[in-house]
């Protein structure tokens, strides 16, 4: 699937591109496919130069999943002092949080191919392990416990989604009481892995130089809006391209 778009970003950039054929869940479940990428990355910038690449000119990229995956390596490489330092990330609509499932653009395009809500949730969830009975509860945002529910809105909230996004038919959510059961259950969700926005600040302050992608209609726009307000707030220098036609898998 993936052959043809990265012989294209080899011509057109003159990059060299390696392309990880991680593990897929969910014979795999997470964090194996997290693990795979991270080791690739580790070997990758050991052994640039026997690729006659310049190992502080290596870039990671990744779209939907893939900048999921993109966003946490380049996390977990932050403080590998052993290691050259990455120049930059490539997040192309990258799913990146799963504290607030009605977010502006989750209620926008929850019928928008090819990612309904409800096909995001279940993939995800899949990935994590977690029992698909709970779909209906995780959406109300009752696996979210009060302390997360306090710690995360500096950085998860429709507060900091820009009004021009809100347009289109944006309502705010009520809030429902936590589920203790499911708090407990959905415990890997919260791990910055599976959901890179909630690295803490000693994390993201280090993060390279960022391209973010965002799509209009898909339920992850949100997401790469909020992750790009969090590196600009930490002075990371990033640069946003929306697509106002776009959706979630037009690259």
């Amino acid at each position: 699937a993936y052959e043809r778009t990265c012989r294209y970003f080899c011509g057109k950039t003159n990059s060299v591109v390696v392309c990880v054929g991680y593990r897929l869940a969910p014979e795999n479940p997470f964090p194996a496919q997290f693990e795979d990428c991270l080791t690739a990355a580790i070997h990758f910038l050991r052994t640039a130069q026997d690729h006659g690449v310049d190992p502080s000119r290596v870039v990671i990229c990744g779209d939907s999943s893939g900048g999921t995956l993109t966003a946490a390596v380049g996390q977990a490489l932050v403080n590998r002092r052993d290691l050259p330092k990455l120049r930059a990330q490539i997040l192309i609509y990258p799913f990146l949080q799963c504290v607030d499932l009605n977010l502006p653009s989750y209620q926008q395009n929850e019928r928008v191919p090819i990612l309904l809500k409800e096909r995001t949730l279940v993939l995800g969830l899949k990935y994590a392990k977690v029992d698909l009975g709970f779909i209906k509860q995780l959406f109300k945002g009752c696996h979210v416990s009060e302390d997360r529910r306090l710690k995360y809105q500096k950085w998860v909230s429709p507060d900091y989604i820009p009004h021009e996004f809100k347009t289109r038919g944006y309502k705010p959510s009520p809030t429902y009481l936590p589920s203790k059961e499911l708090c407990e259950i959905a415990e890997s969700v919260f791990d910055p892995v599976f959901s890179p926005l909630l690295a803490e600040d000693s994390v993201i302050a280090q993060l390279p130089e960022t391209f973010i992608l965002t799509c209009e209609f898909d339920v992850l726009r949100d997401d790469g809006l909020l992750y790009k307000k969090r590196l600009e707030d930490h002075g990371i220098k990033v640069t946003w391209c929306h697509l106002q036609e776009g959706f979630h898998g037009t690259l």
